[in-house]
């Protein structure tokens, strides 16, 4: 089935004549890789209709893509359409959070099945597939990380992950980079000048460490700049390390409850930290009497490629490991899970979850980890994601606002600067312009990283190289287009 473009679409494939490092380059598009599901024909209410609506019936602080969003109305294994039948490569999988596919047959079967015996109970009572579920997740997992907690989301199961360390602890503090994301609950997150809030309710204040961007430094993996450490030293290492010293020093007392880390940074634009330094974190904070917990709820399940978690990646064995979006395959699902002592804790106070470990969601999630199986999705991420990661790195020789291309599987950030010799970041307007772009010729990116400059590519892991070849094509294509408008307003100026 070949892609219906709109007219915008079209007209930003056409005129092959555009600039890359200030020199007319062309750059031939290919065609959208083709795909034999048929969607059925949209009957629901109109786009004009839904967005007035959205506008009156929703939340105003809800956050929209798009100067004219997506509407979209079906989806299949990486392919999504909207109401207008436009087709589009998803490569932001609903936010990390699409592992295997949309719509994938076996996962939705296993919906189905479970959908004509039981959709719910709570999970006071017994039911089997939430037992059956808990001994195969936790078959996943190394070392004595046993005890299964089900939620709803990621950010209610970093909430129960921040419980538990303090229970168990009996200590307060919490210690978390300033760059992180772990949800959008009452803890805090970033406000309007992309700086972290550390104010709030005092059951949720945590000590930021203040992560810096480790694109100021050698060790991101493809990077183009030399390194001046000497061999068996890191520079980058040693200078996170003392800021944890510190903060750990001066900003929290004797006894801490934990540190918090995911281990490649999602919503932060894919950052990736030194070699071995999470590892001496780990022990400098449990020197400290605190846990150490992995937020992998957008680099586990094989997204990474060469490991199944990405606390592995690092060589590290967390005290507990919170999981959410690619889990279920985009059902509300998440879990978090420790080892019987930590879990003991709990036992302090009366717990229990409504939804938590749902007979819907447990038979979803069982059936994703077989698919997983199945289908091979780890490799594909190591194989597809380094091919692309590759393909990436070419933009970032031939384009000069293509500061950093990073991260690992198929979890991806380009950065986009204003000057290379600087790292200042591109201006807002101009990162939306390009992203714009993208979406009307039929891709869909995330977009994040502490100044909003970083593309967030981290598709569903059923991606091929196809689907790459087009995806970065797209992607030159609406760098190219802006390049060649800043140099046609520049010689404007000077005219």
């Amino acid at each position: 089935m070949l892609p219906r473009l709109s007219l915008l679409a079209r007209s930003a494939l056409k005129g092959a004549g555009t600039y890359a490092r200030g020199v007319r380059v062309v750059s031939t598009l290919p065609e959208m890789p083709p795909c034999d599901f048929q969607p059925s024909p949209y009957k629901g209410i109109s786009y004009e209709d839904a967005m007035h609506r959205r506008k009156t019936k929703l939340t105003p602080a809800l956050l929209t893509y798009y100067k004219k969003p997506v509407m979209v109305y079906q989806g299949h294994m990486q392919w999504l359409w909207d109401v207008h039948g436009q087709r589009y490569l998803d490569l932001f999988a609903g936010i990390v959070t699409v592992s295997v596919g949309h719509c994938h047959p076996k996962v939705k079967e296993a919906a189905k099945e479970q959908l004509d015996l039981l959709w719910h109970t709570t999970n006071v009572y017994m039911h089997p597939p939430i037992h059956e579920y808990a001994e195969k997740l936790t078959s996943y997992l190394p070392g004595d990380l046993k005890v299964c907690y089900f939620t709803n989301s990621g950010s209610e199961a970093n909430d129960l992950a921040l419980l538990m360390a303090r229970l168990h602890t009996g200590s307060f503090d919490i210690i978390s980079f300033r760059n992180a994301y772990h949800g959008c609950s009452p803890t805090p997150w970033f406000a309007n000048d992309n700086v972290f809030l550390t104010s709030g309710p005092k059951l949720y204040v945590k000590r930021h460490f203040p992560l810096i961007c480790l694109m100021r430094f050698c060790l991101i993996l493809q990077t183009d700049r030399s390194c001046s450490c000497a061999a068996g030293e890191c520079m980058a290492k040693d200078m996170y390390l003392e800021q944890l010293h510190e903060v750990l020093r001066y900003s929290t007392g004797k006894r801490v409850a934990g540190f918090w880390a995911e281990p490649v940074q999602g919503v932060g634009g894919a950052v990736q930290y030194p070699k071995g330094f999470l590892k001496e974190a780990y022990a400098m904070v449990r020197e400290r009497g605190g846990i150490c917990i992995a937020d992998e709820v957008q680099t586990g399940f094989g997204r990474l490629g060469s490991h199944f978690w990405g606390f592995q990646t690092h060589d590290v064995m967390p005290d507990m490991v919170v999981m959410a979006k690619g889990i279920g395959n985009g059902y509300p699902l998440a879990a978090v899970v420790t080892t019987p002592e930590i879990a003991q804790s709990m036992t302090q106070a009366l717990h229990l979850n409504t939804f938590g470990g749902n007979p819907v969601a447990c038979a979803v999630g069982s059936a994703v980890l077989d698919v997983m199986e199945e289908d091979g999705t780890q490799q594909n991420s190591a194989d597809v994601g380094t091919y692309f990661l590759l393909e990436l790195a070419k933009l970032r020789d031939e384009f000069s606002i293509v500061g950093d291309v990073r991260g690992k599987g198929l979890m991806i950030g380009l950065e986009l600067v204003k000057d290379k010799g600087t790292r200042e970041p591109l201006p807002g307007p101009d990162v939306v312009s390009i992203w714009e772009d993208i979406k009307d010729m039929g891709v869909l990116i995330g977009k994040g990283g502490f100044y909003g400059n970083v593309f967030r590519i981290k598709p569903p892991m059923c991606l091929t190289k196809q689907d790459v070849d087009f995806g970065v094509a797209i992607i030159r294509r609406a760098i190219e287009k802006y390049c060649e408008q800043t140099q046609q307003t520049k010689a404007a100026a000077v005219n």
